[in-house]
């Protein structure tokens, strides 16, 4: 049932280093300064066939490096990885037939010719059959709304049009595995949506196993039960994602609406006990630690005019927030010297 294993996958790159100015420049002909930067640093986790999970992490967490790898683009400095069977940075065909990497940030289509003519490019590329091709593509262009962008050429897209159009082209050798890279990065609420509503039909309809990472929360809610959590190259979190929430979710959030009548603001203050208030136009909202919500939502029942009341896990974002505030437990660079 095991898709993709991870085994203290570790990267690390080496990064020269010098100061400004002709003088440094020269030095460094003769001795040159580097940086061993860890990217990656013996994440292990396992992924099975049809699961969607998230992948996070802030900015330089290692979460591109690491798709990188799985995905045959780049060799680890250290451990190991089994993606289909198959040791992904051994690029072979059979794996690589089966997966497919997706990133917002990055063009794979041809720029200059229309759309059908790269997909054409990748059908042989990936040898696919004439009859497989079009009616992959016939399926992907009615699911995407793709039939009138199809004889444009890329560059005439706009970021939304271009973003189903790379999404349809990856898929169109129906890969077992994908590795979504912020596949709704810069899209519009609406265009995103459609993009995650894809992503989970073509994950029911084809039991495809996909790894996403994702800065926008609303991704991995709508599509992901487990994530796992990186930062500093290290892994953090491995599991449900509601399992994260009561982990590192330290507070919960009393939004009460009241009648008409407004309470005392010293009241207030004596029944939340000191806890950060905010007022609304109708109500009031409180924080307060798990341990103490009930008896401050009975407090606030019993003694105020309510006329409804909801207690609320905080959002997502600052519960990964909480996650990112872990201390590295090592540093991430050490300079060395070389010739």
């Amino acid at each position: 049932m095991t898709a993709i294993t991870v085994d203290r996958l570790h990267k690390t790159y080496t990064v020269p280093e010098r100061e400004g100015g002709l003088r440094a420049a020269v030095g460094s002909l003769v001795r040159r300064r580097t940086r061993q930067v860890r990217a990656v640093a013996e994440v292990s986790f396992e992924i099975d066939h049809g699961e969607v999970v998230g992948f996070l992490g802030p900015n330089g967490a290692g979460k591109t490096t690491t798709l990188k790898m799985l995905a045959g683009l780049l060799h680890p400095t250290s451990g190991e990885a089994r993606v289909l069977g198959s040791t992904p940075w051994q690029r072979e065909r059979s794996y690589l037939s089966r997966m497919a990497l997706i990133m917002g940030q990055r063009n794979q289509l041809q720029w200059d010719i229309p759309v059908l003519d790269s997909y054409r490019l990748n059908q042989a590329v990936f040898r696919i059959p004439d009859a497989q091709f079009r009616s992959r593509l016939d399926e992907l262009t009615e699911l995407l709304e793709l039939q009138a962008l199809l004889r444009k050429p890329v560059r005439n897209l706009s970021l939304g049009e271009r973003m189903k159009c790379e999404i349809a082209g990856s898929l169109l050798h129906a890969p077992q595995v994908l590795f979504l890279d912020e596949p709704t990065i810069g899209l519009d609420v609406a265009m995103q949506r459609r993009i995650r509503s894809f992503v989970a039909d073509y994950n029911r309809r084809t039991g495809a196993c996909v790894m996403l990472t994702s800065h926008y929360m609303a991704d991995v809610e709508a599509l992901c039960r487990r994530v796992i959590v990186i930062h500093h190259g290290r892994l953090l979190f491995d599991g449900g994602l509601t399992d994260l929430v009561h982990r590192f979710a330290a507070e919960k959030t009393i939004t009460v609406e009241l009648e008409e009548s407004r309470a005392d603001d010293a009241d207030l203050a004596r029944l939340v006990g000191g806890h950060p208030l905010e007022r609304s136009a109708t109500g009031i909202s409180v924080r307060v630690p798990k341990a103490e919500t009930a008896r401050v939502a009975a407090r606030l029942l019993a003694e105020l005019p309510v006329v409804d009341l909801v207690v609320e896990e905080p959002p997502i974002e600052s519960v990964i927030e909480q996650v990112f505030d872990a201390p590295e437990e090592q540093p991430s660079g050490q300079e060395v010297t070389g010739g």
